[in-house]
């Protein structure tokens, strides 16, 4: 019976163990965004100083941690409150980022450069002020969102291939242009109205 006992609390001690490496903010998955969110000055400025292929392998390194940490979040119950920060954070750094430099280093147009850095102020201001009146308010991630992501990493990589004579689609360059442009307009214009849902939500409760 006591050996029993003894080997219930073993595995009842191993389960706890689990659970708070789960919890801990300091885990894999949060560490591989980190990871991800200090790649972009280095990014940035291997792009400004023309490294460009070492650029397009740090981009792809980048893209290939966003998927990873999501991937061990999900697997092994890594997800934390830190980590739904910081992945968005450590996305919109790295993509702001390296739109920036490339239209600094004149392979992307300045406006829309502009235009991406300015969906993303405007998501962050917008949720600032609203959890200035809804502490629990979280952003719903949508499908527009995802697909502007998607498309933007898709243009980007296109063009520090086309830069780094990786691979020629210069002739997809300009309707990429284009598809990111309308997508980053649609997403920003989706998130805007789900704020603007919530707002009226609050006001008739």
């Amino acid at each position: 019976m006591a050996l029993a006992a003894n080997g219930g609390d073993s595995n009842d001690q191993r389960d706890v163990d689990l659970v708070l490496k789960a919890a801990s903010p300091y885990n894999l998955a949060n560490l591989i965004t980190v990871v991800r969110l200090l790649m972009v000055p280095p990014l940035m400025w291997l792009i400004v100083t023309d490294r460009v292929w070492a650029a397009f392998w740090v981009f792809m390194a980048a893209g290939l941690s966003d998927a990873l940490d999501g991937y061990i979040a999900k697997t092994f119950n890594q997800s934390t409150d830190l980590g739904a920060i910081l992945d968005p954070l450590a996305d919109k750094a790295l993509l702001d980022g390296i739109y920036i430099a490339l239209a600094l280093a004149g392979h992307l147009p300045i406006w829309l450069a502009l235009l991406v850095v300015g969906r993303d102020v405007m998501i962050v201001a917008g949720v600032i002020l609203i959890r200035r009146r809804d502490r629990v308010f979280r952003v719903r991630p949508l499908i527009t969102g995802k697909l502007n992501t998607f498309s933007q990493i898709v243009l980007a990589a296109m063009a520090l291939a086309i830069w780094a004579d990786i691979v020629d689609v210069s002739h997809l360059l300009q309707p990429m242009i284009g598809l990111v442009a309308a997508m980053t307009l649609i997403s920003g214009g989706s998130y805007v109205v789900q704020a603007l849902r919530t707002a009226n939500l609050e006001k008739t409760a």
